[in-house]
């Protein structure tokens, strides 16, 4: 979000990042600390429109470049199983940013989101798992990989005259990263969609904080027991984390999520491993209870 709000407004210094972060810090702080409720109710209501929004924008443009996009889809195929990119480890290196990126998107096997699905009240466990399992297809099989295909179709042309080790591209001479590639080819096909889309990605950013924030502080609570002052030492701690990272550069950002979603991931896994069959038994009685 700040990455993509440097952009908009032409800011380039990690001090303008560190000053975004804190006004997303202050932000998030008043939902998490002080207990507006109402800011979080408008978000979660916002987000589904901007991301129904965004497919439709991903669906035009696509429709724009539509003799472009059999190329676009044969040339992910081609790059990931040439000869050369095997030579230099590209289908291992590929499914390896594949799973880190996609395991960061959608948080499937990280053990975070069934924090919030155990909340709900349901007759069947297995029922709530097959609603999560919507989430990763939504997330990264559907929204991800319409991105994907929008910024492969814009370098049709090719705009792409750089890309960094950082994962930035050169285009018109200024380096873009992450979200800002994206906004930059919205923006080639759709006036003032830089607007629309920085407000989606903000959106986007404070919704994940605000329920990130609430995973951890169970986790917390958990560790360190539940209090007052447990709780604020844990949501300073959080805000200044999202300071932090709007002043840091973006591959640092990734370097560092990675290392902390593996760090979840391990032990998640080994758990699931064991919990394998009680999964299993609970799938069974609820695909039992449907035939009836």
């Amino acid at each position: 979000a700040a990455i993509v709000l440097k952009d908009l407004l032409g800011f380039e210094s990690t001090f303008s990042g560190a000053v975004i972060g804190i006004v997303l810090a202050i932000v998030v702080g008043i939902i998490i600390i002080g207990g507006i409720k109402r800011i979080a109710s408008v978000t979660e209501k916002i987000v589904p429109f901007m991301a129904v929004l965004y497919i439709v924008a991903c669906l035009y443009i696509l429709l724009i470049n539509f003799s472009f996009l059999d190329d676009a889809i044969a040339l992910i195929v081609r790059e990931a199983f040439n000869p050369t990119a095997i030579g230099v480890g590209g289908i291992i290196g590929v499914l390896m940013i594949g799973f880190k990126r996609a395991a960061f998107s959608n948080e499937a096997g990280v053990g975070s989101a069934s924090i919030a699905h155990s909340a709900v009240k349901t007759k069947y466990a297995a029922s709530e798992g097959l609603v999560a399992l919507l989430e990763p297809f939504i997330d990264t099989v559907v929204i991800c990989t319409l991105t994907a295909l929008v910024i492969i179709t814009f370098n049709s042309t090719g705009v792409f005259s750089y890309g960094g080790q950082d994962g930035g591209v050169m285009i018109d001479g200024i380096m873009y990263e992450g979200a800002g590639i994206t906004s930059k080819a919205f923006a080639e096909y759709i006036p003032y969609s830089d607007i629309f889309l920085t407000v989606a990605v903000v959106l986007f950013a404070v919704s994940t904080m605000i329920s990130w924030s609430y995973y951890g502080l169970q986790s917390w609570k958990y560790l360190f027991g539940r209090g007052e002052k447990s709780d604020l030492t844990y949501k300073l701690l959080f805000l200044s984390f999202i300071i932090i990272g709007s002043a840091a550069s973006m591959n640092s950002i990734w370097a560092f999520s990675d290392a902390m979603i593996f760090a979840m991931v391990f032990p998640n896994m080994v758990g699931l491993y064991i919990l394998f069959p009680v999964v299993k038994q609970q799938l069974s009685k609820y695909l039992e209870a449907i035939k009836k």
